[in-house]
């Protein structure tokens, strides 16, 4: 089965992070995610994440910095989930495709029926807080 380039961005504002809840005609409807989306045949995964970005949020974001990608087996497809850690720089939230979003700080991430690819971006997320959110944190 061939993988499939997914990006998802851990969007950091004023300290917490931004999660987005997938709607009821999504793939795993109900569950919590990091935005994001499949990376287009020859598209650069930093552009792929800009781009969608903008069409389900409607927010322009910076890339600051790359995470682990983690490969996971769904039982009709397989990704790799490419997490980039980013600031929110304008634009107002317009939820596209999600039910909801929400900011949340460190100990709220696991209290969140989450996919199950991005338990371990959070996992990761959490170990390195200190220096990849709490800087944002003014």
């Amino acid at each position: 089965m061939k993988i499939i380039p997914v990006t998802c961005a851990i969007i950091i504002h004023q300290g917490k992070v931004l999660l987005a809840q997938r709607s009821e005609v999504m793939d795993l409807p109900g569950k919590w995610e990091f935005p994001g989306g499949k990376v287009e045949m020859g598209e650069d995964p930093k552009a792929c994440l800009i781009r969608e970005i903008g069409e389900e949020l409607g927010i322009q974001i910076l890339i600051k910095t790359e995470l682990t990608p983690v490969d996971f087996d769904y039982p009709t497809k397989k990704i790799r989930l490419i997490p980039f850690v980013a600031d929110w720089t304008g634009g107002e939230i317009i939820l596209a495709e999600h039910a909801q979003v929400g900011w949340y700080d460190q100990n709220q991430l696991f209290l969140l029926d989450l996919a199950p690819a991005d338990i371990p971006i959070v996992h990761e997320l959490t170990e390195k807080w200190v220096n990849l959110v709490a800087p944002n944190q003014r």
